[in-house]
């Protein structure tokens, strides 16, 4: 990770991320979803995806190096090649493949082995096809929960917790290396968390787009509740071992078809 400093960059700081999971999972799908991307990279090769994108983090420019690798067997040399200074891991399944659900302890003992405490979220993929849903919610949320990781359920045909589900990770990974308290001495920033804490206990991650608020702001209050929600089950151990945070999920929110967006639903 890397800070402005007196170098003159257009950006603050500098994430790696990768996309880690079965190759039939829609990686590549999540990653072309990914808004206002770049795909160059001197370093991309054939069995690889790669993509940047500059995003507004509490006033700071964060740019993130966003890697897919493949997900084929002999391919996990590439995982363990491109995780050397990752901050962040994004761990895909497709919510229509159970095999995929199934195969992520393999995913994620590679992952841990290679890039140990590395701040990770868990992406349920292709949500529009919730007709053919062969993970349920529950479980996925129950693996995110034992594995201390941030949950997301997105589509990539109707950008539906795409941009929120790497906004996350990016304040996980900021958080982790101690570089998000570099900023909160502003008062103006305080004063826009508080106004986030109070917006957050009266409502729902997925509730949050049922507001009449700019799309912007509706990104930054779901990054908030989630990367809140994600910090306070990792330090529940220690305090409450038998207390449990229940991930919340579009079920919990009035029924809407992705977050009152277009339908994400396939005729």
């Amino acid at each position: 990770m890397s800070s402005g400093g007196r170098v003159n960059k257009p950006y603050d700081y500098l994430l790696k991320f990768l996309l880690v999971g079965d190759s039939d999972v829609g990686k590549q799908e999540i990653l072309n979803s990914f808004q206002d991307g770049s795909h160059e990279s001197p370093f991309c090769s054939g069995s690889t995806g790669y993509k940047t994108k500059t995003i507004l983090l509490d006033g700071k420019k964060v740019k993130l190096q966003v890697w897919d690798t493949s997900g084929q067997g002999r391919f996990c040399t590439i995982l363990r090649s491109y995780s050397r200074g990752a901050q962040g891991i994004l761990l895909v399944y497709d919510i229509t493949n159970k095999w995929s659900f199934d195969g992520l302890d393999r995913w994620l003992q590679e992952v841990e082995e290679h890039a140990p405490g590395v701040p990770k979220v868990l992406i349920g993929n292709r949500l529009h096809l919730e007709f053919k849903r062969q993970v349920s919610v529950i479980e996925a949320e129950e693996y995110a929960a034992k594995h201390k990781m941030g949950f997301f359920e997105v589509s990539h045909l109707c950008n539906f917790n795409i941009d929120e589900s790497f906004v996350e990770l990016s304040r996980m990974a900021l958080q982790r290396n101690g570089m998000e308290r570099l900023w909160r001495s502003n008062k103006v920033l305080q004063l826009k968390e508080l106004s986030c804490r109070v917006i957050v206990n009266h409502t729902t991650v997925y509730g949050i787009d049922q507001l009449p608020l700019p799309n912007n702001l509706k990104s930054y209050l779901k990054s908030y509740a989630m990367t809140r929600y994600s910090t306070q089950y990792r330090s529940l151990p220690a305090k409450f071992p038998s207390k449990k945070i229940k991930f919340l999920t579009p079920n919990d929110a009035a029924q809407s078809s992705c977050g009152g967006k277009k339908s994400c639903s396939i005729v």
